[in-house]
């Protein structure tokens, strides 16, 4: 008997943090409703995801005015934030390729398990 083929890894903080920060390089003005929708998490998660990144240094919050007159925050990457994506977008396309080619080796198991004679 074959073993059991690994379930799907669950998005991790780390990814989390790596797809935060794609987000706001891109759109520095998200609120942190729109970086829960995007990220598709809680409000309360994003929350925590988004002070561990401003912690750590990683990104600095700036006041600017939105168009309807309120006040609001741009989450600006810092210099420190811009080399951490760099290197967490390294380490997560490393697992990622690690990740598909055992998907890969587990097709082609797979494949020959189903064309291998029936007795």
């Amino acid at each position: 008997m074959n073993a059991p083929l690994p379930l799907p890894i669950p998005p991790t903080d780390d990814a989390r943090a790596l797809e935060a920060l794609r987000l706001l390089a891109a759109r520095p003005e998200l609120s942190q409703r729109e970086l829960s929708r995007a990220l598709g998490i809680s409000l309360g998660k994003t929350h925590y995801v988004l002070h561990a990144l401003l912690d750590k240094g990683l990104v600095k919050a700036r006041n600017f005015k939105r168009s309807d007159n309120k006040m609001a925050y741009a989450y600006v990457l810092t210099p420190a934030g811009l080399r951490q994506k760099l290197h967490m977008t390294r380490a997560f396309l490393s697992r990622k390729e690690a990740e598909f080619e055992a998907l890969q080796r587990t097709i082609i198991m797979l494949r020959n398990e189903l064309d291998a004679p029936r007795g």
